[in-house]
């Protein structure tokens, strides 16, 4: 009983450390790296001191102490949850495990829908392979580190990402603590963050998504009876107002190609002559039942070759892409894939109209089904 009162104590002494880190969040920009270093520093107490002590207790304490260590479990689970600072636990192959509030509001996306997806693909292009080099250091136990990276929807801002080492007794392997440091209290904060006022681009953004996925819904309801037709409307509804191409194919084991729509002077008709099974990014959708966001898309070949050679995608000069599986749920099957392409100087798709894709190509996968 007196180390659960003990434990207890640094409990409530960790808990008010805490609260104090949540008011400094006030300080001046140029403070901000004393506030992380003091954050970190009660993580680590946290996982040498706090977690142990929690094990110690589970595995010792008699049956009668099963609710206070759960109570305990759930403190600590609040803690992670109300850290003031974007906090996420991934594996060593940057697999989001956990995402506190702060981190979701940073990276614009959900704590259900970041997990399971690679922490790695919130980041630019260009950040990617760093970061995904140094948490695999991390895990294997080459110590702490710290980079600079750029979220994939505001490439312009500069956040800290500092990574280190947890080994919770009940994970087999070490896991990866990133704490990222967001802009000091006068900059603009990203999407998301409460209290912020959105600006005009991103309210457009949203309204044109919105607008987008009604347009699809009618075109659905008001469809043919047949698959096919289907996927052609569709792609009419998707072709101009948010891609330059438009690639629609049915079926998984051997897809068939339905509907190509391009601007005028692209490769249209070689598109359109080519067999999906040899363009690898429809093949890997269809097989995994996974979509896939590419920005500068590489390798060139990934969506093929025409008929003398050179790549789909170089010919068609793409920029971005999206290539969607269609299916009703995941890990169902796959009634066909859907290739969104964008060129030139046009903007990168960004995650969130991947996730809008994603959630669209359900709801025509049913249509498809219904329909068949």
């Amino acid at each position: 009983m007196a180390e659960t009162d003990r434990f207890g104590e640094d409990l409530a002494d960790f808990m008010r450390r805490v609260a104090e880190l949540k008011a400094s969040r006030a300080v001046p920009s140029g403070d901000l790296g004393t506030m992380l270093d003091a954050a970190l520093f009660e993580l680590e107490h946290a996982a040498e001191r706090l977690w142990p002590g929690l094990e110690r207790l589970t595995a010792e304490g008699p049956a009668a102490g099963a609710s206070a260590t759960r109570d305990e479990q759930r403190l600590l689970r609040a803690v992670f949850q109300r850290f003031p600072l974007p906090v996420t636990l991934v594996d060593g192959e940057t697999v989001v495990r956990r995402m506190n509030p702060a981190a979701t509001d940073l990276t614009g996306m959900r704590g259900g829908y970041a997990t399971g997806r690679p922490l790695s693909v919130f980041l630019t292009p260009a950040d990617r392979p760093a970061f995904r080099s140094q948490a695999a250091a991390v895990a294997r136990g080459e110590g702490d580190r710290s980079l600079t990276v750029r979220l994939q929807h505001r490439p312009e801002l500069p956040v800290r990402a500092t990574l280190t080492a947890l080994r919770p007794g009940t994970e087999p392997r070490p896991v990866v603590l990133v704490v990222l440091q967001p802009p000091g209290p006068r900059e603009p904060l990203p999407r998301g963050v409460r209290g912020r006022t959105p600006d005009l681009a991103e309210a457009t953004r949203h309204a044109e998504l919105l607008e987008l996925a009604d347009a699809v819904t009618v075109t659905l309801l008001t469809a043919p009876a047949d698959p096919a037709a289907v996927l052609r409307r569709v792609a009419e509804v998707l072709h101009g107002r948010f891609a330059d191409w438009v690639v629609a194919d049915e079926g998984d084991v051997r897809p068939r190609r339905r509907s190509v729509l391009g601007p005028e002077g692209g490769p249209v008709a070689d598109v359109l002559a080519q067999d999906p099974a040899d363009c690898p990014l429809v093949r890997e959708a269809a097989r995994c039942g996974a979509p896939t966001l590419q920005v500068r898309p590489d390798p060139p070949e990934g969506f093929g070759r025409d008929a003398d050679g050179a790549p789909i995608l170089v010919r068609a000069n793409v920029t971005s892409l999206l290539c969607v599986p269609l299916a009703t749920r995941a890990n169902g099957p796959v009634e066909g894939v859907v290739s969104l392409f964008r060129t030139g100087a046009r903007l990168a798709f960004s995650m969130a109209e991947a996730r809008a894709v994603d959630v669209m190509s359900r709801h025509v996968a049913l249509a498809m089904r219904r329909s068949s």
